[in-house]
């Protein structure tokens, strides 16, 4: 049985801990705001971009262009999103656990090759340790996230692609939902999935008349798009670390008070009964010493 002094300590210990997961929960918060804006002010360029890419496709020979061109799928490339650090609940192993099944249970049994390009430590980390084919890796550029991290992402995948080291790049991460949900998206990066325009868009973009020509456009877009997919995937992935750690944080200092509490209460319940045991031995013992004279 734990003793009175055991129990403090550990109380003093919980506190201790409580006063960090609080002060982590307020940073976090702090970050979420600003992350919140930045992943609202890019996603409508990331998906008019898109837009626009489409119906330009649809009117446009994208067979000749090598980002859209089917290949024969034999080397995939998964760009598996993670943070640099723990304490935010499941946010890193539920990607992890999505990159590994979608290995076992779709890549393994075509007899695909695969290699990863993990971006955070943790991913990195994982993949490493397990002697997968790491084909690249970027770590600590969530501390401070800038453009230029996916420029980078963008230059080292497509220099990949284009030297026909992987024929498929597939993208592994948490899209920011709200505070309290994430939401995996696995989806294809390249060859670039075209989705199909409205029919009533398509048919009004037939009369427009384009200067430079269509297929200029169409070509300069192409790079933009994929630095803005990049991109967007990079914010989402950091608002969506920083609401898991915040809930996580919230969660772990509701249980370090309720942890507590119910310390105090076992401490208080040893001490009494502590109190109450020398008071029956003085008692007893000068019962004893009346009786003897």
């Amino acid at each position: 049985m734990a003793t009175l002094r055991d129990i403090k300590l550990r109380i003093i210990g919980v506190k201790n801990t409580q006063k960090i997961t609080k002060a982590m929960k307020m940073v976090a918060t702090a970050k979420l705001r600003r992350a919140q804006n930045r992943i609202i002010n890019a996603r409508p360029y990331a998906i008019k971009i898109s837009q626009m890419l489409s119906d330009l496709a649809a009117d446009s020979d994208v067979t000749t262009n090598p980002m859209f061109l089917p290949r024969d799928i034999r080397n995939v490339t998964l760009v598996v999103v993670t943070a640099d650090r723990g304490l935010c609940g499941a946010f890193n192993s539920n990607i992890i656990k999505e990159a590994v099944s979608y290995i076992r249970e779709e890549l393994e049994p075509q007899n695909n090759s695969v290699s990863i390009y993990a971006v955070g430590k943790k991913s990195t980390d994982f993949f490493t340790k397990r002697n997968y084919n790491i084909s690249g890796s970027i770590k600590g550029i969530f501390s401070s996230l800038d453009y230029s991290a996916s420029v980078q992402i963008f230059n080292d995948i497509l220099k990949k692609y284009n030297n026909r080291e992987t024929d498929k790049v597939v993208l592994i991460y948490n899209e920011f939902v709200s505070i309290i949900q994430q939401k995996i998206v696995n989806k294809q990066f390249l060859p670039i999935p075209m989705e199909k325009p409205v029919e009533e868009k398509s048919a009004a973009h037939s009369n427009f008349i384009f200067e430079p020509a269509r297929s200029d456009i169409f070509n300069h877009l192409i790079p933009k798009h994929l630095k803005a997919q990049v991109w967007r995937f990079l914010l989402e992935s950091n608002a969506a670390e920083l609401g898991a750690r915040m809930t996580a944080m919230d969660n772990a200092t509701t249980n370090a008070r309720d942890l507590i509490r119910s310390l105090n209460i076992t401490y208080n319940k040893e001490r009494q009964a502590a109190i109450t045991k020398e008071i029956l031995e003085i008692v007893s013992g000068a019962n004893a010493l009346k009786a003897s004279s």
